[in-house]
C-alpha cells in the first residue's frame, strides 16, 4: 500500500466512521421542555404571604367590646387573666367581695370591675395594705411590723378591702359613657372617651383604660393601666 492510500484512511474507530450527509437521517428534534402547571387554587395559596400576627389582634374599637359570656360570672372571668392576677387574689380575700364577683346576678345590680393591671399595682408607692396616708390611723410612718398581730392584721385587712372596693362599680351593665356611679368605697366616679385619641378614661382620675376584658352574666371587666384613688 502507497503511503498516500494510508493518509486516507478513516481515523475514527470501527463502526463510528461518519456517515455523509446523503444517508444520514436528520437528528430527532430535542422534546419540548415540561412545565409544571399549578392548580389555581394552589398559585394563590403558595403566593398569599403568611398572616401576620397583627391579623389575630382585634380591631381598635373591638377593645372595649368583648363578646358576651352570658354563662359565667366575674369571678370565672378574672381568675385566669394573668395581667391583673395581683387585684384578682385581693378580690377574693375577702367573702363579701368574692361572693359579689361569683354571683350570676341580674343585670341592674351588675358591676364593673376596674382591674388594675399589675405593673400598676407594683409601681404604688404603698403596698395596698398599707395605710394610703401617712396620719391614718395615728401612725406616722407605716412598717411591716406595723401589721404584725391581730389589731396589725385588722388595719391591713381594712385597707385591703378599700383598694378593692375603690376599684368596684355596681350599675346597670354595660355601663354608659358620662353615666356617674358609685365605687363600693363611696366614690363618685365615671368614664369618657378622649377626643385627641379616642381612648377610655375613668375619671375625675383620668386612668387610662386598657381594654374591657370580659362582658359577663353580672358584670364587666376593665383593665386599668393605672390605680384609682383609694385614701
Amino acid at each position: 500500500m502507497r503511503p498516500s492510500d494510508k493518509q486516507s484512511l478513516p481515523v475514527q474507530p470501527p463502526g463510528q466512521e461518519t456517515k455523509t450527509s446523503s444517508d444520514q437521517p436528520p437528528p430527532p428534534p430535542p422534546p419540548p421542555p415540561r412545565i409544571k402547571t399549578l392548580n389555581p387554587s394552589s398559585r394563590t395559596q403558595s403566593s398569599s404571604p403568611p398572616p401576620s400576627s397583627s391579623s389575630s389582634s382585634p380591631p381598635e374599637a373591638d377593645r372595649y367590646a368583648p363578646r358576651p359570656q352570658s354563662s359565667i360570672s366575674l369571678a370565672d372571668a378574672i381568675g385566669p387573666q394573668r395581667s391583673v392576677s395581683s387585684f384578682s387574689s385581693l378580690t377574693r380575700l375577702r367573702s363579701p367581695t368574692a361572693t359579689l364577683l361569683s354571683s350570676l346576678a341580674a343585670s341592674e345590680t351588675a358591676v364593673t370591675v376596674l382591674a388594675p393591671l399589675n405593673r400598676a399595682i407594683d409601681d404604688l408607692p404603698r403596698k395596698p395594705w398599707e395605710s394610703p396616708s401617712a396620719s391614718d390611723h395615728d401612725h406616722d410612718h407605716d412598717h411591716d411590723h406595723d401589721y404584725d398581730g391581730p389589731s396589725g392584721r385588722d388595719r391591713a385587712g381594712r385597707n385591703l378591702a378599700r383598694f378593692v372596693e375603690a376599684h368596684l362599680v355596681v350599675a346597670p351593665s354595660p355601663w354608659e359613657q358620662g353615666t356617674r356611679a358609685t365605687t363600693l368605697a363611696g366614690r363618685q366616679i365615671w368614664w369618657e372617651e378622649r377626643a385627641r385619641d379616642g381612648k377610655r378614661v375613668v375619671l375625675p382620675d383620668e386612668v387610662e383604660v386598657d381594654r374591657v376584658a370580659a362582658r359577663v352574666a353580672n358584670g364587666e371587666l376593665w383593665f386599668l393601666k393605672g390605680v384609682l384613688n383609694h385614701e
